[in-house]
């Protein structure tokens, strides 16, 4: 209880979102970015979806996965852009504890779900390219879907614990939060109590839903890279790695900006290069994810363009005969 000493004691209800700064002028050409950025991310995950779900020569294991990461970014940059889109257009940075609170427990379960789903797709992809003889058996329907259902259930578990406590706190003094969504580090700093279990149990997670994926995905693509240069053929090897180094820069950075923030201790960092951070893993990753994984991959660039063929023919179909009628 010593951080609440010769603090003013007298309760909170609602916080202020600081944002980027108060600079009026940048507030319109903020907005324009984020609803982009916003557009641009759903618009690409939703078409993954849609190619994953409607062309039947997507429906493999890989694409199963990337299918569900899509839907979760989807689901990750609903969780943040919205409000913030909101607080840029009409300048009300408000937002009640308790909404706060919320948005921290979904940003919590959907990041920690990412980081487990992406070390599952490298252990898929470690499997395809590692073992390519028992792929079809280790990693059939069934599995897929225990490890997403896995990688759900796992999240949704540790951060409700941490949430449990996070609820029983009590806010005073300080309204403003140096963010532009509601993150832990910067609010649990306006916790008039004792804090040090439920930062603790934070940690842990977040070295459960971070560090150790990460690990595995890094073990994974050493075996991949390794299988890649016993490849015979320049070509081959070539191919392989224009896939790998993309997937493994994205990786790399999203991890790496996680760990930064939520795992390495950062008493003394700065604010500006935390938002920063931030900025990464929760706008950045999640619009060019559907580029890096599907969008460059023959196989969903063909399912798009039978795609949009089928739609250029059934228009031509309905204005034929809307002239003809």
């Amino acid at each position: 209880m010593e951080k609440a000493e010769g603090r003013n004691q007298t309760p909170i209800v609602e916080f202020i979102l600081l944002g980027f700064g108060n600079v009026p002028e940048l507030q319109p050409l903020l907005f324009l970015l984020f609803l982009v950025i916003f557009i641009v991310t759903v618009a690409g995950n939703i078409l993954i979806v849609v190619l994953v779900v409607a062309d039947r020569h997507l429906h493999t294991s890989m694409y199963f996965f990337l299918g569900n990461l899509s839907c979760l970014e989807i689901c990750y940059t609903s969780t943040l852009l919205p409000r913030l889109l909101a607080s840029l257009l009409t300048g009300n940075r408000t937002i009640s504890v308790k909404s706060c609170i919320v948005q921290t427990y979904f940003f919590g379960i959907l990041s920690v779900t990412e980081c487990l789903l992406l070390a599952a797709m490298s252990y898929d992809r470690y499997l395809a390219i590692c073992n390519p003889l028992r792929y079809a058996a280790l990693m059939n329907g069934r599995v897929c879907f225990q490890l997403v259902a896995g990688c759900c259930i796992s999240s949704f578990l540790l951060c409700t614990i941490v949430n449990i406590f996070l609820f029983q706190l009590t806010f005073c003094d300080s309204k403003e939060i140096d963010h532009f969504f509601c993150d832990f580090s910067p609010m649990i700093k306006l916790s008039c109590g004792d804090t040090h279990t439920v930062e603790l149990l934070t940690f842990i997670v977040s070295a459960i839903g971070t560090f150790v994926p990460c690990l595995l995905v890094l073990t994974s693509y050493i075996h991949i890279i390794t299988t890649i240069l016993r490849i015979p053929s320049t070509t081959g090897r070539q191919k392989a790695f224009s896939t790998c180094s993309a997937h493994l820069i994205v990786v790399i950075v999203y991890y790496g900006t996680l760990i930064t923030v939520y795992v390495v201790p950062t008493a003394n960092s700065h604010k500006v290069l935390h938002k920063i951070f931030s900025v990464f893993y929760t706008v950045l990753t999640p619009m060019i994810n559907p580029v890096i994984y599907s969008l460059r991959n023959k196989e969903v660039n063909e399912s798009l363009r039978k795609a949009i063929l089928k739609l250029i023919a059934f228009r031509n179909r309905h204005r034929n005969l809307r002239d003809t009628f």
